[in-house]
C-alpha cells in the first residue's frame, strides 16, 4: 500500500463510506431540512450546490482533513510564489499570474514576472484595438474580416472554446476560425470561401515546432501565397505567438508581431496568455480582462478561503470521493447552455492530460485511482445520448450541471423549459424511482397486473451523485470564474494523489512512432522493426496509396 492509502485520514474515509452507502441521499435529504444550505457555497452570482452528493458533514470533515494531511495548504502557496511544482521539468505554474489583476508581485527565481506579463497584455490590447478598427490592413489595403487561429491542444481548445462562449459579445465583420487537426480537411474546409486579403492567421506554438501547428501555418501561408505571390505579404497576414523568434523570422512573420509567453504557461492553461489573442479580438480587449478578471477572483477564493467553503476545493475532494471510495471512474459535465458546448471537451483536456497519471512525484506507480474519464454535452441533447446509462446504467458517473438563470436569447418560454429539464434530471438522478412507486405509477395508467419485467426496466437505483452550478448569465467575468474552478479543482485532485498535473509525459510516445513511420510511408520501405499488426498495416496504407493516388 502506498504512504496515501495507508493514512488514517484515507482509512478513517474507506470506513465512514461503508457506513454512509447504507443511507440512501434521499434519506439524508429527508433527515436534514438544512441540507442545501450546509451543503451549497455562493461566489459572487455563481451558486456552487453539492448536496446531492452521497455525502454527510463527517464526510466533508474526513475529506478536508485528507486536503490538510497531503499538503494542499503549502502546495498553493508553492505554487502562488512560483516554485517549481512541476518537478518532471522544474518549473513553475503560473497561469494565476497571467490574470493577476492585484499586480502584486509574482517571483520565479528573484524575478517579478508581472513586468513582461503586463507589456504582453499592453500589446495584445494595441494589436486587438488596430485589427478591430480596420487600421490593421492586409497586403493589398483591404480591412481583416477573418482570423484563422492555428494551434493545437491547449492553444486550440481554450481560445476557441471562450470564443464560441461569449458568442453573444462578438463582431459579425470579425469572423473567427480555429484549425488544430493536422488532416487537411481541416484547413481546406476553413479556407474554403475566406479571401486571403482579409484573413489574418494566429499560429500559436511555444516552439514554433509543433508537428501539427507548423503544417498547418505552412498550408496556409502557402494559400496566402497564391494569392499574394510576393513573400512580403506573410508579415501582414501572420501573428506568432511564440517565444522562438528565429523560427518566427525564418517563417516570414514579422518579429515585432509574435507575443510571448513563458515556460510556466501549460498548454492547457495558455488561454489567459497571448494565446487568447482571438478572444481580445473578437471580444475587444476589455472584455478579455473581464475573463481574466472572473479567474483572478476565483484565484484569491482557493488561496485564502478555508478548505470547507472553497469551491474549488470542495469540487476537488467530492472527485476523490466519488473516484477512489465509491470507484466512480468517469465524471459528466452537462453546460445546459448551447453557447457552452464546447466547454465539456476542454475540461476534458485540462483534466485527462493533468491527472492522467499513474506514477506519483516520487516515481513510485500508483496503488488508486487518479484522474477519471471526463465527457459531457450540452443540454438537452445529452438527455438524448447518455443519460440512459448515467440513470441506469452499472457504471456510477457522477455529475456536474451548470445553467444560467437568464439565457441570452430569451425566447417565450424556451429557457423555462430548458431550466425545468435542468432541474429535474440531477433530482431524478439523486432521488431515483423505487418498486413501489412504479407500480403505483402503473396502477394509476390503468394497468392493473403489470408485467414483472416493465416494472423493473422502470426502477430507478438513485444516489446518483451529482453537483450544480447556477448563475446570472453567462458573461466574461463568470466564465472566467467558472474555469478557474474547474483548474484549481484539478490541481487540488493531483496535491492529494501526489502526481504532477502540469506535464504531459504520454503525448510523447506516439509522436515519436509517427515520426519514425513517416518515411516509411512515403518510400515504401519498413526501416524500423514494428509489431506484425503495424507493419502490414503500413505495407496495405502504401499498396493503397500508390493504387489510389
Amino acid at each position: 500500500m502506498s504512504k496515501l492509502t495507508e493514512s488514517k485520514e484515507w482509512q478513517a474515509l474507506a470506513k465512514h463510506q461503508k457506513e454512509i452507502a447504507k443511507r440512501p441521499v434521499r434519506q439524508l435529504f429527508a433527515d436534514d431540512p438544512q441540507r442545501f444550505k450546509r451543503f451549497s457555497c455562493r461566489f459572487n452570482d455563481i451558486l456552487f450546490d453539492y448536496s446531492k452528493n452521497h455525502i454527510d458533514s463527517t464526510t466533508t470533515e474526513l475529506l478536508v482533513k485528507l486536503a490538510h494531511a497531503t499538503g494542499l495548504g503549502e502546495e498553493i502557496e508553492a505554487m502562488y510564489n512560483g516554485e517549481p511544482i512541476n518537478n518532471t521539468e522544474n518549473r513553475a505554474v503560473l497561469h494565476i499570474a497571467l490574470r493577476n489583476r492585484s499586480n502584486r508581485p509574482i517571483k520565479v527565481n528573484g524575478r517579478d514576472v508581472m513586468h513582461d506579463v503586463n507589456l504582453e497584455l499592453a500589446k495584445m490590447r494595441h494589436f486587438a484595438d488596430v485589427v478591430r478598427s480596420g487600421e490593421w490592413r492586409g497586403y493589398s489595403g483591404k480591412k481583416i474580416t477573418n482570423v484563422v487561429n492555428i494551434g493545437i491542444g491547449g492553444s486550440d481548445l481554450g481560445p476557441k472554446m471562450v470564443r464560441h462562449a461569449l458568442k453573444p459579445y462578438t463582431r459579425p465583420d470579425i469572423r473567427c476560425h480555429f484549425v488544430s487537426n493536422m488532416d487537411p480537411t481541416d484547413m481546406m474546409n476553413t479556407l474554403r470561401g475566406l479571401n486571403p486579403e482579409t484573413t489574418l492567421f494566429l499560429v500559436a506554438s511555444k516552439s514554433f515546432t509543433t508537428p501539427e501547428t507548423i503544417t498547418n501555418a505552412e498550408t496556409a501561408k502557402e494559400w496566402l501565397l497564391k494569392t499574394a505571390q510576393e513573400r512580403r505579404a506573410v508579415s501582414k497576414h501572420f501573428v506568432a505567438m511564440s517565444t522562438n523568434l528565429a523560427a518566427v523570422k525564418q517563417f516570414g512573420i514579422d518579429p515585432e508581431n509574435m507575443f510571448e509567453f513563458w515556460d510556466w504557461v501549460g498548454g492547457r492553461y495558455s488561454l489567459w496568455s497571448a494565446v487568447g489573442l482571438s478572444i481580445a479580438i473578437g471580444l475587444g480587449m476589455d472584455r478579455f480582462e473581464e475573463l481574466l478578471e472572473g479567474a483572478h477572483e476565483v484565484d484569491e477564493h482557493f488561496r485564502n478561503t478555508p478548505f470547507d467553503q472553497n469551491i474549488p476545493v470542495l469540487m476537488g475532494l467530492l472527485g476523490i470521493w466519488n473516484n477512489n471510495f465509491f470507484d466512480s471512474h468517469g465524471h459528466a459535465v452537462m453546460p445546459y447552455d448551447q453557447n457552452l458546448d464546447i466547454f465539456p471537451r476542454f475540461l476534458q483536456q485540462l483534466d485527462m492530460e493533468s491527472n492522467g497519471k499513474s506514477v506519483d512525484k516520487n516515481g513510485n506507480p500508483v496503488d488508486y485511482a487518479t484522474g477519471p474519464i471526463i465527457w459531457g454535452e450540452a443540454g438537452t441533447n445529452g438527455q438524448h445520448a447518455f443519460f440512459q446509462l448515467l440513470h441506469q446504467g452499472t457504471q456510477l458517473a457522477p455529475c456536474d450541471f451548470l445553467v444560467a438563470a437568464v439565457n441570452h436569447n430569451e425566447v417565450h418560454s424556451r429557457h423555462e423549459k430548458l431550466l425545468a429539464n435542468f432541474l429535474a434530471q440531477p433530482e431524478a438522478m439523486m432521488r431515483g424511482k423505487d418498486r413501489e412507486q412504479v407500480i403505483d405509477e402503473l396502477h394509476a395508467s390503468g394497468m392493473k397486473d403489470p408485467d414483472e419485467i416493465l416494472v423493473q426496466s422502470k426502477i430507478f437505483p438513485g444516489n446518483r451523485p451529482n453537483s450544480t452550478f447556477v448563475y446570472d448569465k453567462l458573461t466574461a467575468k463568470t466564465l472566467g470564474s467558472l474555469i478557474a474552478f474547474y483548474e484549481h479543482k484539478v490541481f487540488t485532485q493531483g496535491t492529494i494523489w501526489n502526481i504532477n498535473s502540469f506535464d504531459q509525459m504520454g503525448v510523447e510516445l506516439g509522436k515519436q512512432l509517427a515520426n519514425a513511420i513517416l518515411p516509411e510511408l512515403k518510400n515504401g520501405e519498413i526501416i524500423h522493426p514494428h509489431d506484425s499488426s503495424t507493419q502490414a498495416l503500413i505495407e496495405e496504407i502504401v499498396e493503397r496509396r500508390q493504387t489510389l493516388i
